[in-house]
């Protein structure tokens, strides 16, 4: 029996309607031997399929790929899937890669992929069962399409909303005798698809969870304490009452909230409060401090993440041996929906309204502060305007349910764009240093990466925390694309004094793959090698990787014509188990980092929805391309100092490049899509600028390394 088998539970529903529960084990499960429904598929009398959705949307997708799946195998148009929201449910919503009801990683599709197209399938095969009882006939006589049942000798026809009913009562089929369709006979799988979200989200009914509107519902706008584990001492309370629409502030220990009618009226009396802080033990803490204690701590004992080959021996016996340190900063998230969340605390109960990545997480929070059990706190989910992992934490529903517990009235807590930015959870910053060995040819015969930096896998999960390392803050520099004869990789954690680090679209391959790929263009430049071939040699054994290499060159013209001032870098990696390759074309223009065309090769498995796809690289191109330019958010006695985007500076339409995007077809259990893009930019972008200027990008954003060069 394969881990991602299909439990399903079939029973009548309200109306008649045919309703199945879909369970696919999780780690924790499994060691249990017991299963946990994971998702809801009802279809209706009426004949619509109601998915009750473990997942989440935040752009990339999701709404429109599972649906996919389902309506495949279903044989039902993709218009007839009506999405809903789940509710918090660990067990019932699990997603199996991560152990919890939680979206992130780009696991989404992974883990929907089979059971998804199990239960579109076993939902088939009832109603097709129904239909041949009712017609006394041989179900191999029947086929199903487009939401009808056919009799195919006789022309007979039953929609499947006639069958439901009928269907709920047959006995479900067993997992083994579910046959799915074979990729040739795919109908919508591999076909571009129009997302069902895009309707809703052009004429502006699309909800997110700071559209929500409540009878008698109150705003807050934060104060929060500016210096990390700063507290708040004194306020001007009544210079903020006086403001009209303004009801009441409320006091926490590290920040104060204005309460009003409105979010004008709020964000007025915040002007006025004049809080006095005591910045308390990081008063003078300033980034050059945490670098320097970065540094310090990376001379120290480290854990042993991987040693094949002999490393010591390797390197003794190298004829040429190159080190560099690379660095990458901190980086904010900053969502064009800033983050929001209103809560309603009553007696007997909380309603929580927000949108999240971790839904059973906002909930059990929201009852340790009001000390209401789970059960009586309902958290409403809704669209999330841009997550990148921001919204896997919890920080901003806790603040804002200790705000409402002093409301009586519903209250939508919202953070300021400066707020949002300063007291965001931070892509932790990473200092890394690498070695390599080379023969008398140039070609590495030993490869060293000792990395340090925070495990934010390691908070999240502590489980996986295990032997000084955690699988997530290694991940592309334990496993790096290419046949090294020796590789050694260690790991020191080290967490920075009270600055939350979080996800960032991926942490471990958006570091590391910055560091191994930046760090191999090192290498062919040493062995005055093309950037190209020099990486093809190390990728003999790794086909897929090769594949996806060749063809983003080969699109790109690698070889080709350029003008003189523009620099063209690559990568290649696998991560989020999709192999990519990406070719960027740079230059500079004016005294700036001018990125004209970036090209990429992806195999992401089976391509689901290919628009899809390619929106992803593109979002993830753009999220790439800020970052690795400009992305930075430093500390200055204790304080963040960037505030908005005049200094954190994100990519603006008309700079943003031509971007290609070039699929492999391929058969293999898909990849996910959501973070790649990003990981793979940010070295070929590097490279790009080395091979325009001559200098080479070891330290991250960018336009800081260029300036101080």
């Amino acid at each position: 029996m394969t881990d991602r088998r299909l439990f399903l539970k079939s029973m009548a529903a309200a109306g008649g309607a045919l309703l199945l529960q879909i369970a696919i084990p999780s780690a924790r499960a499994r060691e249990a031997a017991s299963f946990e429904p994971n998702a809801v598929v009802r279809i209706g009398a009426d004949g619509k399929v109601h998915l009750t959705m473990p997942y989440v949307e935040m752009g990339q997708g999701t709404y429109t790929s599972i649906p996919m799946l389902i309506a495949e195998e279903l044989e039902v148009d993709l218009k007839d899937v009506v999405l809903e929201h789940a509710p918090a449910d660990d067990k019932r919503y699990i997603n199996p890669a991560l152990g919890f009801q939680v979206t992130g990683g780009s696991t989404t599709m992974r883990a929907a992929w089979m059971p998804m197209r199990q239960a579109g399938a076993a939902a088939r095969m009832l109603l097709v069962q129904a239909a041949a009882q009712q017609w006394q006939v041989d179900p191999a006589s029947c086929r199903a399409a487009h939401g009808v049942v056919t009799h195919t000798p006789s022309g007979r026809q039953l929609r499947y909303g006639a069958l439901v009913e009928a269907a709920a009562r047959l006995p479900l089929p067993a997992p083994d005798s579910i046959v799915l369709k074979q990729p040739a006979d795919f109908r919508l799988i591999g076909k571009a698809a129009r997302r069902l979200d895009t309707p809703a989200k052009l004429n502006g009914s699309a909800q997110y969870g700071i559209d929500v509107q409540l009878p008698g519902m109150k705003v807050a706008a934060l104060a929060i304490a500016p210096a990390y584990g700063g507290r708040l001492l004194e306020l001007d309370t009544a210079a903020a009452l006086k403001v009209p629409g303004v009801r009441q502030v409320v006091r926490l220990d590290d920040c104060a909230a204005v309460v009003a009618d409105n979010y004008g009226a709020a964000q007025k009396g915040l002007s006025l409060l004049a809080p006095q802080w005591d910045d308390g033990p990081n008063a003078r803490l300033s980034t050059a401090d945490i670098v320097a204690d970065m540094a310090q701590a990376a001379k120290k004992g480290a854990a042993k993440v991987r040693s094949d080959g002999a490393p010591e021996q390797a390197l003794a016996g190298a004829s040429r041996v190159l080190e560099a340190t690379y660095e990458l900063p901190f980086l904010a998230h900053a969502p064009m929906e800033p983050m929001n969340c209103t809560v309603h605390v009553q007696a007997d109960r909380c309603d929580v309204w927000t949108g999240t990545q971790v839904i059973t997480r906002a909930r059990a929070v929201a009852a340790k502060v009001t000390g209401l059990p789970e059960e009586k706190v309902t958290v409403h989910n809704f669209l999330l305007g841009g997550g990148f992992g921001r919204r896997l934490e919890i920080d901003g529903v806790e603040r804002a349910v200790r705000i409402a517990r002093e409301v009586k009235h519903p209250v939508k807590v919202i953070y300021s764009r400066e707020e949002d930015i300063q007291h965001d959870m931070f892509r932790p910053y990473f200092y890394d240093r690498v070695r390599a060995g080379l023969d008398e040819q140039g070609m590495p015969v030993a490869w060293f990466h000792h990395l340090t930096g925070s495990s934010v896998l390691g908070r999240f999960l502590p489980p996986a925390f295990n032997n000084g390392f955690d699988p997530e803050t290694v991940d592309g520099a334990d496993a790096p694309p290419y046949a090294f004869k020796a590789i050694q990789v260690d790991y020191t954690r080290h967490e920075p004094p009270h600055i939350p680090t979080a996800f960032w679209r991926g942490v471990g391959p958006t570091h590391n793959v910055f560091v191994v790929e930046s760090f191999i263009d090192e290498l062919a430049a040493a062995a005055k090698a093309d950037p190209l071939q020099y990486r093809l040699a190390l990728l003999k054994q790794n086909p897929r990787a090769e594949h996806v290499l060749k063809l983003a060159a080969q699109k790109a013209g690698w070889q080709g014509p350029r003008d003189g001032a523009t620099g063209r870098g690559l990568s290649v990696q696998f991560a989020f188990g999709t192999y990519m390759a990406m070719v960027v074309d740079a230059a500079i223009v004016d005294g700036e980092v001018r990125v004209s065309r970036v090209v990429s090769a992806v195999d992401c498995g089976v391509p689901i929805n290919p628009d899809t796809i390619r929106a992803q690289v593109e979002s993830a191109v753009i999220f790439g391309i800020s970052g690795a330019l400009w992305g930075e958010i430093t500390f200055r006695n204790g304080r963040v100092e960037q505030s908005n985007f005049h200094d954190y500076r994100v990519l603006r339409m008309h700079e943003t490049p031509l971007i290609e995007t070039h699929i492999v077809a391929s058969h293999e259990a898909p990849g996910g899509m959501g973070e790649p893009g990003t990981s793979a930019l940010m070295p070929a972008l590097a490279n790009a600028v080395y091979a325009a200027t001559g200098k080479r990008i070891r330290k991250l954003p960018i336009a800081t390394s260029l300036q101080a060069a």
